[in-house]
């Protein structure tokens, strides 16, 4: 998102592209966000929730340097097609996957706080690197801002959580299993006394 103004900076200005190749470039791609979204659940329960966020979180960090290579004519357009495609998609498999992931880490008191601080912490974020971008982007030109955003973004899978925790509910019954064989073998211990 940091880059989007950058983008439409480069697009429409330096390389001239018109606004409906820009609007094409940017719209058809969205499919991909449907069809990741149709694939979370899927693709989740078939490999289990860590493993899609691990492998989708990456892959979402993989797309963005791609349009710092954005040339002119058809060659442009299908590069941020196919860049915002698997974008896209990997957003689509990855924030439904993630929101359940939290989700299930969260008390049931907290629930509305966590959805609250995660909505304003994250309209936020995208205002500052917005901003921040646009200010980096004046100084060293878009291209090589939307450069240094993709690499940075290649680095954010090391923010993925490396160990499957148990959710809250999971660890619960884990517990009371626990609890349930300490209390068997407390139960045949003193009827094997009793019988002694």
């Amino acid at each position: 998102m940091a880059t989007a103004p950058l983008v439409a900076l480069l697009m429409l200005g330096q390389l001239g592209f018109t606004p409906w190749q820009y609007g094409l470039a940017f719209g058809a791609p969205c499919i991909g966000g449907l069809v990741g979204s149709r694939l979370a659940r899927p693709l989740a329960s078939r490999f289990g929730q860590h493993k899609v966020l691990l492998v989708a979180g990456a892959l979402r960090g993989c797309w963005s340097v791609g349009l710092a290579f954005i040339g002119p004519g058809a060659a442009g357009i299908v590069l941020v097609i196919a860049v915002q495609l698997g974008l896209v998609a990997s957003v689509g498999v990855f924030n439904p996957v993630l929101a359940t992931y939290r989700l299930r880490h969260t008390d049931k008191d907290r629930v509305v706080r966590v959805l609250s601080a995660w909505s304003i912490t994250s309209s936020a974020a995208i205002a500052a690197m917005t901003l921040l971008w646009g200010l980096l982007g004046s100084i060293t030109g878009p291209r090589t801002a939307i450069a240094i955003a993709g690499v940075l973004m290649l680095a954010t899978p090391l923010l993925l959580p490396r160990r499957d925790y148990a959710s809250p509910p999971e660890q619960e019954l884990a517990r009371r299993a626990a609890a349930g064989t300490g209390q068997a073998r407390a139960s045949s211990a003193d009827l094997a006394a009793s019988t002694l």
